[in-house]
């Protein structure tokens, strides 16, 4: 198998990839998914100073401090992480970026911007740690709490919940998986062939809150996690590779999806018929979990083909942010050229 495509001469150790010390409650999972973007990092060796990351406000939002120490990072307003993301992105297009953000920062005040990105398909993995609550300021219920939770300072919840998968099919998103914080292997493997997508990766990870909303019969807790947890196939991811794929996915069988960068996600069959590159089908699974209490887990939806923000608008190889001025700036000839043409 060849070296991976971002390996340079020196190998880098775990620490390489670690933040600082949480801050967030024992027993959190967004800890967990912290030390699973670490580890998927590791293993795909990307150099640190690859990444940029991006947040927003909340819980969430700390853990972007937790991991990628050496990496560039940003803090926005809540619910704006989208839009500063995007910029960014388009100043360096070298650069992977990984975006951190929690229920009430995506599905309630930046659900537009959350809408608006997924559409355009900027190359960024997109990880909602999502917990049905607001736990950085105690509790309260996110759009994504279930109709009826009952929380001890918050009462009962009369509203239907935001489904952030759904969301962000409806949206025409380009890869769409769902995962579950106390699953760290299968975390893993998302993030890893999330990091590797042509254009806009959402994870939706239910990350229970050990303090706000973990009990027993609560959709975002680990109990019923554990308990209800269905998923669609194992997952593994290869880094880029020769091979040929295989068309038929029968039970029991492996299917093979190609990546745009000739990194290969592999499928293993379990007990239900389910094709990842079907968003209709994507689409009636994701309602079918919903009347049946269900948290499907795995690759929901992937089309490695469509085109990325960047193909779109034809951006070269050099990044915007190290470009002279005078290669950004049109020539008096070219201006008037360009008025004219208005008139």
């Amino acid at each position: 198998m060849p070296k991976n495509r971002y390996s340079s001469s020196s190998t880098f150790s775990r620490n390489d990839y670690k933040g600082r010390p949480t801050t967030l409650c024992k027993g959190c999972g967004h800890n967990s998914i912290s030390n699973m973007i670490i580890s998927a990092c590791h293993e795909l060796e990307i150099p640190p100073e690859k990444f940029v990351k991006f947040s927003g406000i909340g819980c969430s939002s700390k853990s972007a401090a937790y991991f990628l120490e050496r990496s560039f990072g940003f803090n926005g307003l809540h619910g704006r992480m989208p839009s500063m993301a995007e910029g960014a992105l388009f100043a360096d297009t070298s650069l992977k970026g990984i975006g951190i953000s929690g229920d009430g920062d995506t599905a309630n005040i930046g659900l537009s911007q959350f809408k608006h990105l997924v559409r355009r398909n900027v190359p960024l993995v997109y990880i909602v740690e999502n917990n049905g609550v607001y736990g950085l300021t105690k509790g309260q219920f996110s759009a994504t709490a279930e109709r009826g939770l009952i929380l001890k300072r918050q009462g009962e919840n009369p509203y239907l919940p935001v489904d952030i998968a759904l969301e962000a099919i409806a949206a025409n998103a380009s890869f769409v998986a769902r995962s579950f914080a106390g699953d760290p292997k299968q975390v893993k493997q998302l993030i890893k062939a999330a990091i590797s997508h042509n254009g806009t990766a959402i994870l939706d990870i239910i990350s229970p809150c050990v303090t706000f909303n973990n009990q027993d019969f609560s959709l975002h807790s680990y109990s019923w996690g554990k308990g209800h947890e269905s998923p669609l196939h194992e997952l593994e991811f290869i880094p880029p590779r020769d091979e040929i794929t295989i068309e038929d996915f029968e039970r029991g069988s492996t299917k093979e999806v190609t990546m745009h960068d000739g990194s290969v996600i592999v499928f293993k069959k379990l007990e239900r018929e389910y094709d990842p590159t079907n968003r209709t089908e994507a689409i009636r699974l994701l309602e079918e979990a919903i009347r049946r209490n269900w948290l499907i887990t795995g690759l929901l939806y992937v089309d490695p083909n469509k085109q990325s923000i960047y193909e779109k608008y034809s951006m070269g190889k050099d990044p915007l942010n190290r470009m002279p001025v005078e290669k950004l700036r049109p020539d008096r000839k070219s201006l008037r050229y360009i008025n004219d043409s208005f008139s």
